[in-house]
């Protein structure tokens, strides 16, 4: 599981385009949302940049945590 710092991510709509946009990429990716401290943590069978460009070009600056 990653865990990405998503600075603007500020509303369930937000949760709801960065969980769709993760799940097009794999759709059987576990998706936790927390928007108090603006993280999304992932598990899913595809790479990490892949998940973090997703993520990018539902208009979402991001940059990883450390585990």
């Amino acid at each position: 599981m990653i865990t990405l710092k998503v600075p603007e991510m500020s509303c369930g709509h937000c949760a709801k385009t960065i969980t769709g946009a993760l799940q097009a990429i794999d759709p059987g990716a576990a998706v936790e949302i927390d928007l108090g401290t603006q993280t999304v943590k992932v598990a899913s069978a595809a790479d990490e940049a892949r998940l973090r460009a997703a993520i990018a070009e539902a208009g979402y600056e991001n940059e990883k945590l450390p585990a």
